[in-house]
């Protein structure tokens, strides 16, 4: 009798998995993720080798297209943004699963049902593709002022991220280019690579520029005598290239020459070898406004467990996502997190019926949620 009920009990439990399968809509791929990045790079990597189908648009827009070199990533130290990419997609196309194509995604739209998340894809050609999961690696794009000559020194000795070039500039005569409330920030992060600093503030010194830089930081004025920094508050006129590092490198030492003449509206110029810079960066795409994703000070905000975002099936890595760092590094890691947490997430089959996709997620993380730390911190010590 015992046998007889698990031998039913054994064949229910088949035929309602069965079930539950066939109410799954058939999508093209298990995940379509877009940007072609280090993040979606690694999303993609990550799924492909657990066997998900996945597709990766790039549309070949990079935020660190114009570097020389990218610094700060183990075992990539001084490898061009371009040879890395192509490396990369060379690695992860040896999996089956894995497909790229070059193109622009237009939109993408939820057409699930009530017990899973399905996006209809259409890329720039009307083509459509359909996916149950949905990774936007989609990155920032860095607002330059018009200043003539700005955008054509921008990676090549002028920059924004003291650890990704400051270094190959070291203890040559240096600028800081922002509004005054941003010179100390700087000034912080650079320290202990330079010591012959002028701050370009470009008339921002006025009694409500320095009222909002003593709002920022009390001691500014007492600070930047310390570090003998000197405040230039002219309005540039433009910034002239007089030296190319690329040309002229002590590959040796890890030096690069840079030179700059900066022109102002009035009087002398100044030269430059090397400047960071204090400017604002908005989302590249459009496409998580479009969703209606939740976007804060221009980061699309995610659960940082797992890099989820406000919709179901939605997940955001790299430079986009609010999680608050941006480097290729990081890039690389929240796009394994995300390939992680979705893979099990998309694993989870709920017993429940007549639940929306988002309570669905909801309990897969319930259940997965605690349990998958443990397995999350095998895969950053296997890796």
């Amino acid at each position: 009798m015992g046998l007889r009920i698990v031998t039913l009990l054994s064949v229910f439990l088949s035929l309602w998995a069965l079930a539950v399968a066939e109410s799954i809509p058939k999508t093209d791929y298990d995940v379509i993720v877009v940007g072609g990045g280090p993040s979606g790079l690694s999303a993609l990597s990550g799924v492909s080798r657990v066997r998900r189908t996945a597709l990766l648009f790039d549309n070949q827009e990079y935020r660190n297209a114009p570097t020389r070199n990218m610094h700060d990533v183990i075992g990539n130290d001084g490898t061009p943004p371009a040879e890395f990419r192509a490396l990369a997609r060379e690695q992860i196309l040896k999996y089956p699963t894995a497909h790229i194509k070059n193109a622009t995604v237009k939109s993408i739209t939820p057409i699930g049902n009530a017990e899973v998340s399905v996006f209809s894809v259409v890329d720039a050609s009307g083509k459509n593709y359909t996916a149950r999961k949905v990774v936007l690696g989609t990155g920032m794009r860095d607002v330059l002022p018009n200043t003539p000559g700005m955008e054509e020194g921008w990676g090549k000795g002028i920059f924004w991220c003291p650890w990704c070039d400051g270094y190959e500039h070291r203890d040559q005569p240096f600028g800081i280019i922002g509004n005054l409330s941003d010179v100390l920030g700087s000034v912080l992060e650079v320290n202990t690579q330079f010591s012959d600093i002028i701050a370009f503030v470009n008339g921002t010194q006025t009694r409500a520029g320095e009222a909002q830089a003593t709002a920022s930081h009390e001691d500014w004025e007492e600070q930047l005598k310390a570090w003998n920094v000197k405040i230039e508050n002219r309005t540039i006129a433009s910034i002239e290239r007089i030296q190319d590092g690329e040309t002229h490198q002590n590959k040796t030492a890890d030096l690069q020459f840079d030179k700059f003449l900066v022109h102002f509206t009035t009087g002398e110029p100044i030269e430059r070898n090397a400047f960071i810079t204090n400017f604002a960066s908005v989302q590249r795409s459009s496409l998580p406004y479009q969703m209606h994703l939740n976007v804060s000070r221009e980061k699309i905000t995610v659960d940082t467990s797992g890099m989820r975002t406000n919709l179901t099936g939605v997940y955001a890595v790299g430079d986009a996502n609010s999680d608050g760092s941006t480097n290729v590094p990081h890039a690389m890691f929240s796009g394994k997190k995300a390939a992680v947490y979705l893979h099990d997430s998309a694993s989870k089959i709920s017993k429940r019926t007549g639940l929306t996709p988002r309570e669905l997620e909801k309990e897969a993380n319930r259940a997965i949620g605690r349990n998958l730390e443990p397995q999350w911190e095998k895969v950053q010590k296997r890796n």
